[in-house]
């Protein structure tokens, strides 16, 4: 699946941008890494990737503009894997937050924060929640919808899985098969006492989130047919959540 851009504010001129504003667009600032490790077989700007496929989609649909996508995050989980780099919780905080405040500036009616990560959830939260304008400023979270939590209870096949896993993977294949690298997937150890809080590990095989290649789960079990039902899901929630803004 390819990305229509003609939504996204880096492709048009300021002028552009304004009238498009004025005449009631919303703005969509996605929110994925461009550096955070997803194992061996999908690159480290995945979570960009998704966050970028998912906004055109909605842009198309509600009428809005893309703003660049936040591809700093809060990643602390993934920091043992080189390149994956991570900010703290109070400097996303501080960026979504000055970002926002400037898209309100420039008139934006409505504004979704697209937000592709787990631990990044709580910050931007707590930026969103600085404007006394719940109305105007929306918090969209890529996994946390019912349609898709029951999508992945009804298809989801792994053991154990958060990362790079079968799930994930299943979404790639479904929008960006050309950065997925299957020949590369590993599987995560079966674990027998369970995941446990805690970031992933790459050198201690004892610990309970030991992982090698840095996924967490099974990506082998994934395929593009299960990813087009994910992201099918995905979509109805998030239109859903944004119908009811």
């Amino acid at each position: 699946m390819t990305i229509n851009r003609q939504h996204f504010v880096d492709g048009l001129t300021w002028d552009q941008v304004a009238q498009r504003l004025s005449n009631g667009a919303s703005a969509i600032l996605p929110a994925g890494s461009g550096c955070k490790q997803h194992g061996l077989h999908l690159p480290m700007g995945t979570d960009r990737l998704q966050a970028e496929w998912f906004a055109a989609q909605l842009s198309a649909k509600i009428d809005a503009l893309v703003w660049p996508t936040l591809t700093y995050g809060f990643y602390p989980a993934f920091s043992a894997y080189p390149g994956s780099l991570s900010v703290t919780s109070e400097t996303l905080a501080a960026v979504a937050g000055e970002i926002v405040d400037g898209l309100i500036r420039y008139g934006a009616r409505r504004i979704f924060v697209l937000d592709t990560g787990l631990s990044t959830n709580a910050p931007i939260a707590k930026a969103l929640a600085a404007f006394q304008s719940p109305e105007r400023v929306h918090h969209l979270k890529l996994y946390s919808g019912p349609r898709f939590l029951s999508a992945v209870n009804k298809l989801s096949q792994q053991s154990h899985g958060s990362h790079a896993d079968e799930i994930e993977t299943s979404i790639m294949l479904a929008i960006a098969a050309d950065a997925v690298d299957m020949t590369r997937a590993e599987a995560s150890p079966h674990l027998s006492s369970g995941p446990q809080s805690g970031p992933l590990n790459r050198d201690d095989p004892s610990s309970a989130n030991y992982s090698a290649s840095g996924s967490f789960g099974d990506p082998l079990l994934a395929s593009a047919e299960k990813g087009k039902k994910f992201v099918e899901a995905i979509l109805e929630d998030l239109l859903e959540s944004i119908a009811k803004a």
